[in-house]
């Protein structure tokens, strides 16, 4: 799966098509809050494209408005990113630095990657915009399932998503990049009927990350630890961690 793959699944209207560079400079002014965020950008980034503007007047889906946001567009961009380049912290840098909802295509030599991050009012700041949760980041490199990559691209294209808004098109996306998320560790993609449902699976991709990340930590502490006292209670807290990701991966 290469990010042209991925570009043409989306099928983007000729109307809505921008194929327009973003300067760094841009990113920088808008998404970078530390001085080490701005040497991300600027050292770690080699080039970003906006291919698209997805709003009621190139694809005809209307704007959303409510107390907590306003989507009037939906920024479809394309980065492709140097080697050693924090992925993940990029993807966020440039989800922060654009006003509107971005579908975002990352390309890191063979990896390629894609993230989505619904965005609201600042409380503290007017008019200005903030992430409204983590930024929720996809693999679809080298070492994916081809079957489960494959049902998830052919839900991609734009005229596939709810039309009822730009919001409930955005989380139509979102939703799906959560089934495949969630197919990456049960092998099956599936997706889920109604928010309350996706909501659940959301948290339970969380949670059985957070595990998994213990559980390397624990199996590493273990096999350094020379007490047996100790060994046997890692292991208890290991047992203990791997029925807990059990239970959070029925929910996916």
């Amino acid at each position: 799966m290469t990010a042209a793959d991925l570009i043409a699944a989306l099928e983007l209207p000729a109307s809505a098509r921008v194929d327009r560079r973003v300067s760094k400079k841009l990113l920088v002014e808008n998404g970078a809050p530390t001085a080490a965020d701005k040497r991300s950008i600027n050292e770690g980034l080699e080039e970003v494209h906006w291919l698209a503007a997805l709003k009621p007047s190139t694809i005809g889906v209307p704007e959303f408005r409510d107390f907590a946001r306003e989507y009037l567009e939906v920024a479809v961009l394309r980065a492709v990113l140097r080697a050693g380049a924090k992925a993940n912290r990029l993807a966020e840098l440039i989800h922060r630095a654009v006003p509107y909802p971005v579908f975002l295509i990352t390309s890191q030599g063979d990896a390629v990657a894609l993230s989505l991050a619904h965005k609201r009012w600042s409380q503290g700041v007017t008019d200005a915009t903030v992430l409204d949760g983590a930024v929720i980041v996809a693999d679809l490199g080298a070492g994916q399932d081809p079957r489960v990559v494959q049902a998830f691209v052919r839900l991609l294209s734009v005229a596939r998503h709810p039309h009822v808004d730009l919001y409930a098109m955005y989380q139509g996306w979102l939703d799906s990049v959560l089934a495949l998320l969630a197919a990456q560790v049960t092998g099956t993609f599936v997706l889920r009927q109604s928010p309350e449902q996706a909501a659940v699976r959301r948290n339970a991709l969380a949670e059985c990350s957070r595990l998994e990340a213990l559980m390397r930590s624990l199996r590493a502490t273990a096999a350094r630890e020379r007490q047996v006292a100790r060994q046997v209670e890692l292991n208890l807290e290991l047992t203990k961690a791997l029925a807990e990701h059990s239970a959070a991966r029925a929910k996916l």
